[in-house]
């Protein structure tokens, strides 16, 4: 007997030169946007310039916060919300990678709610005003989740801000991913694998997650050839956003297991990409499962004939050097245990010896 809720508010608009074709969907939201982006990408691969001319296309009026760093903090979007409450802000425009779209989620909800960033954190339930993602990397799936993590000091880690938010539309154009170094696009390509991994071998796993991740996972088997070659034209970027939006979907289902919960201290003190801190775990993460009927099923659907191919891609495509003491490991292992919902939906029982492994068996170039 199949029980399970599924449930996906976001629009999904795909294809080149979708968002200024589809300006109209803008109208519904308002006179006044706020486009929410970084200091650099979106100027220079041209989703900054589209959705501009989307806006005037439309006579809506924007401002513009470019200011969002890589990992975004609290203070970030405390700072967004607060240089702009008075301006009479309708809705949000997300444009960048993951980074950008999850502080604009946060800013939706103050704008909404009229309060503290920190309260984010405590209150619950709380919902946002209309906001638009137009991603520009092919990684997070952001777009397609109810996450926002957000970088926090006082606690020395990143964390999930425990509210859900969807955009209420997502326009896919892989032409924004085209200028992306490789090391960007192999790290946010192994970023979307994880979700999808991590979402298959997961216990809140269903029939519909199951199938979107299957072919999620296919997607992404189709694109190693060319990650392996570095030579990523625009049908594989295509691809390869389209399986990071897929794994969004996935996640927003299931969340994310173990990997993910162990990432965020090497992100938070280490300095390494997210996706790459996801990806170098996954040689001890894999190993420690004792039922590998639906892992074999996975790696098959990849094109990869064991584990220790697939650690070779991810050792060959990313770039990265870490180094961990046993202090740091322990530390980092006591963390992972306080986290319930990580462990919860591992699908088997782990051990603390288990969580050590996996930091210790971590790829090493």
């Amino acid at each position: 007997m199949y029980k399970f809720t599924y449930g996906m508010p976001t629009t999904l608009i795909v294809g080149s030169n979708c968002l200024v074709e589809n300006s109209d969907v803008f109208r519904k939201y308002g006179h006044h946007a706020l486009i929410v982006t970084g200091t650099h990408s979106s100027k220079l691969n041209g989703s900054l310039e589209d959705s501009i001319l989307a806006l005037e296309n439309e006579n809506i009026r924007y401002t513009i916060f470019d200011k969002v760093e890589e990992d975004p903090t609290l203070e970030t979007v405390e700072r967004a919300y607060v240089e702009n409450r008075d301006k009479d802000i309708d809705f949000i425009l997300a444009v960048g990678g993951g980074s950008a779209i999850d502080a604009a989620k946060a800013i939706a909800i103050l704008f909404r709610n009229g309060i503290s960033a920190k309260e984010i954190l405590s209150l619950r339930n709380l919902t946002g005003i209309p906001l638009v993602a137009v991603p520009t990397t092919a990684g997070t799936g952001s777009e397609t989740t109810p996450y926002a993590i957000l970088t926090l000091h006082e606690e020395k880690t990143k964390r999930n801000i425990g509210q859900s938010i969807f955009p209420d539309v997502a326009f896919l154009d892989a032409r924004y991913t085209l200028n992306m170094p490789f090391s960007i696009t192999a790290s946010t390509a192994v970023d979307a694998f994880t979700h999808l991994a991590e979402g298959y071998l997961n216990t809140r796993a269903n029939l519909l997650s199951d199938t979107l991740a299957e072919k999620g996972l296919k997607l992404f088997g189709e694109c190693v050839p060319a990650l392996k070659s570095r030579e990523c034209d625009i049908d594989i970027r295509e691809k390869l956003l389209l399986t990071s939006s897929i794994a969004g979907m996935v996640i927003a289902q299931t969340g994310t297991s173990l990997p993910h919960g162990m990432g965020y201290a090497l992100t938070y003190e280490k300095g390494v990409p997210h996706g790459t801190a996801n990806g170098i775990l996954y040689p001890g993460y894999l190993r420690i499962f004792k039922k590998t009927e639906k892992l074999t099923r996975l790696l098959s659907l990849i094109r990869m004939d064991s584990i220790d191919a697939l650690s070779a891609f991810f050792k060959d495509i990313l770039d990265f050097e870490v180094q961990l003491s046993d202090e740091e490991i322990r530390r980092y292992v006591e963390g992972l245990l306080s986290n319930e919902k990580k462990l919860r939906n591992h699908p088997e029982r782990v051990s603390r010896d288990e969580l050590i492994s996996i930091y210790k068996n971590m790829l090493k170039k």
